[in-house]
């Protein structure tokens, strides 16, 4: 485990990032649990689940321990340099909190919370520590998106941007198994393919300085956002569109014509540049820029666009 006072040093060739994982749902076991067990930078120090079977089974598919209850937590942050989240928004914030107080880096999920309370104060505790954080916006680290975010951030003179996600999670008929997230359920689009959306506008258009929201059906919401740089943008998300018309595209127009996003080779190798994030964060000291106060800001507008749409 880390101290508050050393920021830089766990991450080296011969020395593997120590990660203990928090979760086991179908994000865990699809994912982060493989990504991390494959990675030749990093020791998958074990697994903590609220439910022992669940934590027990994950652990053992991925030559780990199983920890649970609340003393397991303590263990885990003990025996970790850094801690991945697997878990819903609001379990994911105290206990991250709680992770950067024990001296421990932070991988968390988007949304780092549902509310800007508790995403304020995990970016208190990881500044107050002095540890290094990620949040894991997907698109910010499939290296065919981040390519591209980064060549139409150097182009410039963008006038208009245009994102969609819509996914059919909640369609009749779905089965996938995302479906049956409380959590994601009750907040929507907007909190779960929002914060995707948002890591891509805002570095090639400019942090938002004014935000418009409305509903759409089912629970689908709108946005209209002005950017720092002059530029507009408007953004369409939800999780209840047919099967048919489900997609995601993000398109940008300005002096040098459009670009539009491209597609992208899955979540577990963006999820390996996200772990590789982490350690050159740790190892240099350098914030990276989607760390706890980027995702502080993202809950900022999604809280905002929730408030305007209301729902």
């Amino acid at each position: 485990m880390t101290t508050p006072a050393d920021t830089t040093s766990t991450a080296t060739p011969s020395t593997p990032l120590r990660i203990g994982l928090l979760g086991t749902g179908p994000w865990a076991r699809n994912t982060q649990a493989p990504a991390l067990a494959a990675h030749p930078g990093v020791e998958l120090r074990g697994v903590w689940g609220r439910r022992a079977e669940a934590a027990e089974a994950l652990a053992a598919a991925h030559g780990t321990r199983a920890y649970t209850g609340e003393a397991g937590i303590d263990a885990l942050l003990e025996a970790s340099d850094a801690v991945a989240f697997a878990l819903p928004p609001d379990i994911q914030a105290p206990l991250a909190v709680r992770a950067a107080e024990a001296g421990c880096h932070l991988l968390m999920d988007k949304p780092v919370a549902t509310t800007v309370d508790g995403a304020r104060a995990v970016a208190e505790a990881a500044e107050k520590a002095g540890v290094a954080s990620v949040v894991f916006c997907t698109l910010r680290f499939a290296p065919e998106t981040t390519a591209w975010i980064a060549e139409q951030t150097a182009v410039g003179g963008w006038f208009t941007a245009r994102a969609q996600w819509l996914g059919s999670l909640y369609a009749e008929g779905s089965a996938s198994e995302y479906a049956d997230s409380p959590w994601r359920r009750e907040k929507g689009g907007l909190w779960d393919v929002g914060p995707h959306a948002l890591s891509v506008l805002i570095p090639v258009l400019g942090e938002v300085e004014h935000l418009t929201a409305a509903r759409g059906p089912a629970d689908t919401t709108h946005l209209i956002l002005r950017h720092t740089s002059g530029a507009s943008s408007t953004v369409t998300l939800g999780l209840s569109a047919p099967p048919a018309a489900a997609g995601m595209d993000i398109e940008v127009r300005g002096e040098h014509g459009t670009a539009a996003v491209p597609d992208w080779d899955g979540a577990e190798a963006a999820f390996r540049a996200a772990v590789d994030a982490l350690a050159e964060a740790v190892r240099t000291g350098v914030p990276h820029a989607c760390d706890a106060r980027f995702g502080l800001r993202l809950t900022e507008l999604l809280a905002e666009a929730e408030t305007q749409a209301g729902r």
